[in-house]
């Protein structure tokens, strides 16, 4: 159940659209279904004698009463109350009570005080009502309603509990504000499928994915189309900033400003400085290290995917003030993902990305933890992916995004076990349309690694699965009825190929961490074999006559590291 308090001017124009047919006609029997008092509040969807106008002047009557100068600009306080999608249809008593609950919760009209504001509750559809309030007392004093809007979601929780409907998760004050119902009305108008509101913050995150300082933000967001206007002091230092969408104008045909507080908490100017500055600028180390030069799509994926696991780790065992600073440089790769990923992926990306930044908001601050490590890497996939114009590398991109569902259980995890409902479940949905992403990335390349392995030579495949065996013992069975099991074969035997001990390597990879997480253990072990191995993340080529041909190896990537092998073995190392 879900309130949504706003404040308006016109009592008469908010009646005439609740008791009328709606924008496509899907306003059915308004009604009152409660009011201050139902003796004075006639009903013009039940009374054919009643009419808006007597409805409107009642209501409106405390207001006039008071000298002009005491009026509120803005009087009508309008709170639509909504149930979940999910949840029984109320009857109208029901309903009643939730009026008078809210209203009570509010301070708009306390139980038992006869000189409370007038209001009533209007019922137009099965799934909610509207609260319609004036804000002077009957005693013309105003009302006492401060953090109304909190104290309307708490009670909607205590209703919900009590009434046996669907329980969302009670929120701190650190949400992005909501689009309003005018927005999401106007947004259908338009033929789009978010409000302004929520574009924008788009924009803005993703012009801050990586950004190296506030120029290349700002930069950024007018090569995106975006409008800005820079509020500047009088020394000429920018002190704040609000976004328009181009053709986004109210009824004076004036831009609709955003500042960026609006959008979202942490996009107000200081709080993006925050984020832009390192806790060792001040020693002369840049905010964002710059990605290598002439980096390819499938690299800067790559380099990602290991940072974003490492990043992940600390949400096991890190503080609160390491997680607030890997969290958000989590969701500006998502953001850099996003914006650089094939069309198949790319919506799948951007509402994981929009989901995600939920979960990276709470009552505490980034104080000194360095995050620039993973801001690094968003960055690297910006600049990769623009810089040279390509697609991606599948292989690569399913390997990211792998890694990802990873990071966004543990986060998922994290928030679960401090109890903050919201961000844990905003993680949980942004995993699930990270798992949706990622199964249409991988098709192709674990298809072809599939085919690879089921093609090697039998003794070959014999030997691969006792390196399994070994390192995960008493898992084969359940492993093979994985569709990944012949893929990892396919990556052992590469890795085997390309200079490494596959049993080494593997025991790296189920080391690396935790596997109860994972929706099918071998796509992950075959990644962070790849990764760690430095194995081309889009399998080679097969060879014409795998069978009867000695296999040649295959060129990788350079080894930071020298590549794994039992102290037994020699030295043996990939031919170039």
């Amino acid at each position: 159940m879900v309130p949504d308090i706003s404040l308006g001017g016109r009592t008469y124009g908010l009646l005439a659209y609740l008791y009328g047919p709606g924008r496509r006609d899907e306003h059915l029997d308004p009604h009152l279904v409660a009011s201050w008092m139902p003796e004075l509040a006639p009903d013009p969807g039940r009374d054919a004698a009643a009419t808006l106008k007597q409805l409107q002047e009642r209501l409106d009557l405390p207001v006039q009463a008071v000298p002009e100068h005491r009026r509120p600009r803005r009087h009508v306080w309008h709170c639509p109350v909504r149930a979940d999608p999910g949840d029984r249809h109320l009857s109208d008593a029901e309903w009643a009570e939730v009026a008078r609950r809210v209203v009570h919760a509010t301070g708009i009209a306390e139980d038992g005080d006869d000189e409370a504001c007038r209001w009533i509750a209007v019922r137009h559809a099965d799934d909610h009502i509207h609260i319609v309030a004036t804000l002077k007392r009957q005693d013309g004093r105003s009302p006492r309603r401060h953090d109304d809007y909190n104290r309307a979601q708490a009670e909607c929780r205590a209703i919900e509990a009590d009434v046996g409907l669907r329980q969302l998760n009670p929120g701190d004050g650190t949400a992005a504000k909501r689009p309003t119902s005018a927005e999401r009305a106007k947004a259908v108008r338009a033929g789009r499928t978010a409000t302004s509101r929520e574009l924008l913050r788009d924009h803005v995150r993703q012009a801050l994915a990586g950004a190296g300082d506030e120029a290349e933000f700002f930069r950024r967001l007018t090569e995106a189309g975006v409008r800005i206007d820079q509020r500047l002091g009088p020394s000429g230092d920018v002190l704040g900033y609000k976004v328009a969408l181009p053709g986004d104008r109210n009824r004076a045909g004036e831009p609709i400003w955003f500042p960026g507080s609006r959008l979202a908490p942490d996009l107000s100017l200081p709080r993006i400085r925050q984020r832009l500055d390192s806790p060792d600028e001040a020693e002369g180390q840049p905010a964002v290290s710059r990605p290598r030069h002439g980096a390819t799509p499938a690299r800067a994926r790559r380099e990602a995917t290991g940072i974003v696991d490492r990043a992940a780790s600390a949400f096991a065992d890190g503080d609160e003030g390491t997680v607030a600073a890997q969290l958000p440089g989590v969701g500006e790769v998502l953001d850099a993902l996003a914006q650089t990923s094939s069309a198949s992926i790319r919506q799948q990306v951007t509402e994981a990305a929009r989901s995600f930044e939920r979960a990276t908001r709470w009552h505490i601050r980034a104080e000194r933890a360095d995050g620039r490590a993973v801001r690094s890497a968003a960055r690297g996939i910006i600049q990769a992916g623009n810089a040279l114009g390509r697609g991606e590398d599948g292989g690569a991109t399913a390997m990211l995004l792998s890694t990802l569902v990873l990071a966004t259980i543990a986060a998922t995890r994290w928030h679960a076990a401090r109890r903050h409902h919201q961000q844990a479940a905003a993680a949980r949905q942004a995993a699930d349309q990270l798992r949706a992403a990622y199964r249409t990335a991988a098709t192709t390349p674990l298809r072809v690694m599939r085919v690879q392995g089921r093609r090697l030579p039998e003794r070959v495949r014999t030997r691969h699965v006792g390196t399994i065996e070994t390192a995960l013992p008493g898992r084969t069975g359940s492993l093979r009825r994985e569709r990944g099991w012949d893929a990892l074969i396919a990556t052992l035997d590469q890795a085997k190929r390309a200079g490494h001990d596959p049993e080494a390597l593997l025991q790296q990879a189920v080391a690396w961490r935790e596997l109860s997480t994972a929706d099918r253990v071998t796509d992950v072990l075959v990644w962070r074999l790849r990764r760690l191995g430095r194995i081309p993340a889009d399998p080679p080529p097969t060879h014409p006559d795998t069978r009867t041909t000695k296999q040649q190896p295959q060129p990788v990537e350079p080894h930071t590291t020298a590549p794994t092998r039992s102290p037994a073995s020699p030295d043996r190392r990939p031919r170039r």
